[in-house]
């Protein structure tokens, strides 16, 4: 059966260049341990300073301001749980939007439960925090800001740089942004955007799963809080490299950045025609998400009078592999958080459809999405 993927918000293939990078640190001399001072460790340690360099080549950052995690979770959890501490002779206040991941959600809703008051900001009918409600939230006792870059259900673009010069101009207030779904696909620079913190996930840009990277400008008022031990990561995460992944992750970001403008050009092209002919093709069906400030590869419709479960596992039979949403939160019977804190009832977000294209889609595949969509719709909605 002909097999086609449109579901890279949720993962991607591993890069060709990528899996040799990674397979280069399993074998031969390359084993070794970073810690470790002789021959072996010197060689893990030159690969681990490889890939810091590329990594914060690709955001702009200086190399010692990268933290090597296990994934774009352990980063936020680390990132906010480690600024809401260090801070909190200062105040106790965090804010956060309805839209985030639950790796972000969760981890105040933890610090909620140990004293901290949380602020979590609407969003409009697209999914974006309005900045007057940003500046309206901000107090005296406000320590922290995390809110995503892009979101990976509608794929609304945040106002992230117009905020960073907000909270700026507040005071001392640490902002921390998830760029895990942004990273790769638009223009991520750390400077430009104003934050001081940043997290990133490999296997959303083509590299291994199971590690990613925080960024922590330099002269930040946090200390991490997860992990004890050794004294890896500038003592900043302890516990053995995983320099496979890490080597992998480096080269990963590097052909990210290399080669962002013509994979999204090629994918623009791709999400504009499902844009328009969707809504053209199928009745009660609307685009969810800003319709301009969204990410170039990705689209999301609600498809009225249907279980978007029940489209998925039809497109999956004609070999077609799509998603209603997260990925994290697949198999859960409650409707998406996400598109409820944008007005949409229940009822309609669990007809959603997202479609996210990856540097091999083409237009043929298009074509044959739409051809066998229709007739799924069709049956579905028992017309």
């Amino acid at each position: 059966m002909r097999r086609i993927y449109f579901d890279h918000s949720a993962t991607t293939p591993v890069h060709p260049l990528v899996a040799e990078e990674v397979h280069r640190y399993l074998v031969g001399d390359n084993f070794g341990n970073p810690s470790s001072q002789h021959y072996y460790g010197q060689l893990a340690w030159r690969a681990l300073d490889q890939a810091r360099e590329r990594m914060a080549d690709s955001i702009g950052a200086m190399a010692e301001e990268i933290v090597f995690t296990s994934g774009g979770t352990e980063a936020s959890n680390m990132a906010i749980h480690g600024a809401a501490l260090t801070n909190r002779n200062r105040g106790t206040h965090i804010i956060t939007s309805a839209v985030e991941h639950h790796a972000t959600l969760h981890s105040v809703q933890a610090l909620a439960e140990n004293g901290y008051k949380i602020t979590v900001l609407p969003v409009d009918q697209y999914g974006m925090v309005r900045i007057e409600d940003l500046a309206t939230a901000i107090t005296d006792e406000t320590i922290l800001i995390s809110i995503m870059h892009a979101n990976n259900e509608v794929g609304t673009i945040m106002p992230i740089a117009e905020m960073g010069r907000l909270i700026k101009e507040r005071g001392d207030i640490l902002f921390h942004i998830d760029a895990v779904q942004s990273f790769g696909k638009i223009p991520v620079q750390v400077d430009e955007l104003g934050v001081d913190m940043l997290s990133v996930s490999g296997h959303k840009i083509y590299g291994p799963k199971g590690v990613g990277a925080l960024y922590v400008r330099k002269g930040t008022n946090w200390r991490p809080t997860l992990f004890y031990g050794g004294a890896q990561e500038r003592l900043r995460r302890a516990g053995t490299e995983n320099l496979p992944g890490i080597a992998g992750l480096g080269l990963a970001a590097e052909l990210a950045a290399k080669n962002l403008a013509v994979d999204n050009r090629r994918q623009m092209i791709l999400r504009d025609r499902l844009i328009k002919e969707i809504p053209e093709k199928f009745s009660q069906v609307r685009l969810i998400g800003h319709p301009v400030k969204r990410l170039p590869n990705h689209v999301s419709f609600i498809f009225e009078l249907i279980e978007g479960e029940s489209m998925l596992l039809g497109l999956d039979m004609k070999g077609i592999a799509a998603s209603t949403g997260s990925a994290c939160a697949a198999g859960s019977a409650a409707p998406s958080h996400m598109l409820q804190a944008m007005g949409i009832s229940g009822e309609l977000a669990r007809g959603s459809l997202r479609i996210s294209f990856g540097r091999d889609n083409t237009s043929e595949e298009v074509d044959y999405l739409l051809e066998v969509l229709e007739p799924i719709v069709a049956r579905l909605r028992g017309e």
